[in-house]
């Protein structure tokens, strides 16, 4: 717990220092963005059958500055829910919950469309592997899972004036699924997101 107001603290503090703008062109800013996710197990170690997307969200704050006229730094912090499933006979599944915190460079190829990309940390919030059987879901908890997640973000925005945005990403997980193992899994996966900035 100590951790995550920990983490929480410092998402904030970095959020309310903003990066000056120049030309006095776009003043920094602060918005609410959510969506859908699509996340799966990735790496060498993962079978290329029986594992699927597991669908989730991620919801959260972010602050977006403006360097120049088309280049935007943006941090955040968003809970997400990550994992992967299984087309097994019991739907097996792993339910990952993250706290997400992402440095998002925007490059602006027009006043709204822009590709945006940056280094994501993320700390485990809690972690459980479920099942079906019998009409019934059983869930158990997991110590299994790393406590710190690293991702590389890639994705396409468009953000016009009006406040409204909305925006498409792949997080390309670093760090392995499993602590204390050398298998080679990782947290992979699409986000669909709108927000609005004020």
């Amino acid at each position: 717990m100590r951790k995550v107001v920990m983490a929480i603290t410092a998402c904030v503090f970095f959020l309310q220092t903003p990066v000056m703008a120049q030309d006095g062109e776009r003043e920094p800013g602060f918005g609410l963005r959510g969506g859908v996710s699509f996340f799966n197990w990735g790496g060498q170690d993962i079978s290329s059958t029986g594992y699927t997307n597991r669908t989730g969200f991620h919801a959260g704050i972010y602050g977006n500055s403006f360097v120049g006229e088309r280049f935007s730094v943006e941090p955040g912090i968003y809970y997400a829910v990550k994992g992967t499933q299984n087309d097994d006979l019991v739907n097996s599944r792993a339910v990952l919950n993250y706290l997400d915190a992402p440095l998002l460079f925007r490059l602006y190829a027009t006043d709204a469309v822009n590709l945006f990309f940056g280094p994501q940390a993320s700390l485990l919030l809690d972690s459980s592997f479920e099942a079906d059987a019998l009409g019934n879901t059983y869930d158990w908890e997991t110590d299994t899972i790393s406590d710190f997640d690293a991702a590389v973000v890639v994705g396409l925005g468009y953000n016009p004036s009006s406040g409204l945005n909305f925006q498409v990403g792949y997080d390309f997980g670093l760090v392995p699924v499993f602590k204390d193992s050398d298998a080679d899994v990782f947290n992979r996966g699409f986000k669909v997101a709108v927000g609005i900035s004020f």
